[in-house]
């Protein structure tokens, strides 16, 4: 009896000390669940100089630049959205509810440009209103080259966070421009990895002289170089990446050891974010309306979780009262050169990027009555927000053509004019979609059909002017800018044409004019393009 009970005993006191020590080892797990750490990355991409805030109707987009497939890039309530007010109350308040050890404000490129404040102080407002945010890092777009090389490179003196691109070379140095491409951050005892790609056709999208010295060249073969050095070294890795999302996404499935890419350059609204292989890639549209939150959870070193959440920056939600204090200061030299009125529109005048666009179309058809030619081109651009219904001030405009290209005519081929057409089909739709550049091109004088149900090189059809078959042996007179004479977005034809003349106008003051003596101005009401498209 006495040994039974000692036996009993006994197994209870094994159990009681198996059942201590695997709730001790049960605790000590939970105890490591929860010593896992959160950081938090706050990103924007693609300011283009816009620091205050502008009227929205559910239906408008800042320029339409949203990828097939994506959500669109329209808002979903009328009010007033964007500014850097907004944003640095937003990015203030998770600072206050994460702390501020535990965060990193980063953005994806197209900076400071793009806006008649930023050419009046060479892009030195939104740097400055960027360094009173707090950002911790930047990559280089292919707009922040809009002002030269060496402004840029003031710029970079200027701001209080790094400017790079991994992909873009200094010529003289052989290096990345401006120092290692990559950062390390510590946030909350995690190691962050920072490494910043620009956009590989920059030189295709701007005057040569702009970045006369550089060289760029693949994001995706300098992701290769950097990401395996930053993963030995890191336990989160962020690519800051100026290439649009198309890129992205290759480079997501090309480069493993990507935890998260920060995209830019297409405007995209992913909401929620995309997940491609094992990589997270998220992007918050342009013109400072929206503000990125990408929660990452790190256990023992290793990524385990990732959330992501886009924030809307109305007015009426975030503001910051110090930053509207330092724009007004900024903007005071300049307030009336910027807030002058300078006529009406009659009803929204958009700005699309990837489809016939009515400002653009309006502009086009302008300078082809100044010069009596019989069809305009100007290009597709993604920047720039629609004009509302009423005044129009001197500000409005330059944010949709703010470049101080100079009206020009030539003489085209029938043949160099289809060929420029189908060139602009290509660039939207190349196989490869490094080879992308630039938007659909607007016309004016032409109606044309673009087919993408067809193969690359015989999208185009249907070509008229003035109503008539275009004749692929006959010269015609066109109208179009300086920046397109020198083959920007590949279109090389232009390069090539007869009898160039460049005037002495700027297309912005012809536009000002127009405004101011034709108001209230209305887009042209006639289609100049059909577009047939599979997606």
């Amino acid at each position: 009896m006495l040994a039974r009970e000692t036996v009993a005993n006994w197994t209870l006191a094994c159990v009681i000390t198996f059942a201590c020590l695997v709730g001790g080892m049960w605790s000590s797990a939970m105890a490591e669940e929860g010593s896992g750490t959160r950081i938090t990355i706050l990103h924007t991409c693609d300011f283009h100089g816009r620091h205050l805030p502008f009227e929205v109707a559910p239906g408008d987009a800042t320029s339409q630049t949203g990828t097939p497939r994506q959500p669109a890039n329209t808002f979903r309530r009328a009010g007033r959205i964007g500014g850097f007010a907004a944003l640095a109350g937003a990015v203030e308040r998770f600072r206050q509810k994460r702390g501020s050890e535990h965060i990193l404000l980063l953005h994806a490129g197209d900076t400071f440009s793009d806006d008649l404040l930023g050419n009046l102080t060479r892009g030195e407002a939104i740097i400055r209103m960027m360094n009173a945010t707090g950002y911790d890092f930047a990559a280089l777009g292919n707009h922040d080259f809009d002002y030269g090389f060496d402004q840029t490179r003031r710029l970079h003196e200027v701001a209080d966070f790094p400017l790079r691109a991994a992909n873009v070379i200094d010529e003289e140095t052989q290096s990345s421009l401006f120092g290692e491409p990559f950062r390390l951050f510590e946030r909350g005892g995690v190691i962050v990895g920072v490494l910043a790609l620009g956009y590989h056709n920059t030189h295709e999208t701007t005057a040569p002289k702009n970045v006369k010295g550089l060289s760029f060249t693949s994001g995706i073969e300098a992701a290769r170089q950097y990401v395996p050095q930053l993963r030995k070294q890191a336990d989160i890795v962020v690519v800051v990446s100026h290439q649009g999302t198309a890129v992205d996404k290759r480079l997501a499935r090309e480069v493993a050891g990507i935890d998260l890419i920060v995209g830019g350059h297409s405007h995209d609204r992913l909401e929620p974010a995309l997940e491609v292989e094992s990589t997270t890639i998220v992007q918050v549209m342009s013109d400072t309306v929206a503000l990125g939150e990408v929660r990452i959870d790190v256990q023992d070193g290793k990524v385990v979780a990732i959330e992501d959440e886009l924030h809307m920056l109305w007015e009426d939600q975030f503001h910051d009262e110090t930053m509207a204090g330092l724009i007004a200061e900024i903007r005071r030299p300049y307030r009336e050169t910027l807030e002058t009125v300078v006529g009406e529109a009659a009803t929204a005048i958009a700005r699309e990027y990837k489809q016939e666009s009515p400002f653009d179309t309006l502009v086009a058809d302008l300078l082809r009555q100044r010069t009596n030619a019989e069809v305009a081109l100007l290009p597709g651009v993604g920047y720039g927000v629609t004009l509302r219904k009423g005044e129009v001030t001197r500000e409005q405009l330059y944010a949709l053509l703010p470049h101080p290209v100079k009206l020009a005519t030539l003489e085209l081929s029938g043949q160099q004019i289809h060929e420029t057409l189908e060139q602009s089909a290509t660039n939207l739709r190349a196989a490869d979609p490094s080879q992308r550049v630039g938007g659909l091109i607007q016309t004016a004088g032409m109606t044309w059909t673009v087919d993408f149900t067809r193969p690359e090189g015989e999208r185009v059809r249907d070509i008229r002017v003035a109503g008539a078959p275009l004749d692929s042996n006959r010269r015609y007179r066109v109208a179009t800018h300086s920046g397109m004479l020198q083959g920007i977005h590949r279109y090389d034809q232009l390069s090539k044409g007869m009898d160039v003349q460049v005037k002495d106008e700027k297309v912005i003051d012809i536009l000002e004019e127009h405004f101011r003596k034709s108001s209230p101005v209305s887009p042209p009401d006639s289609p100049q393009v059909t577009v047939i498209d599979a997606m």
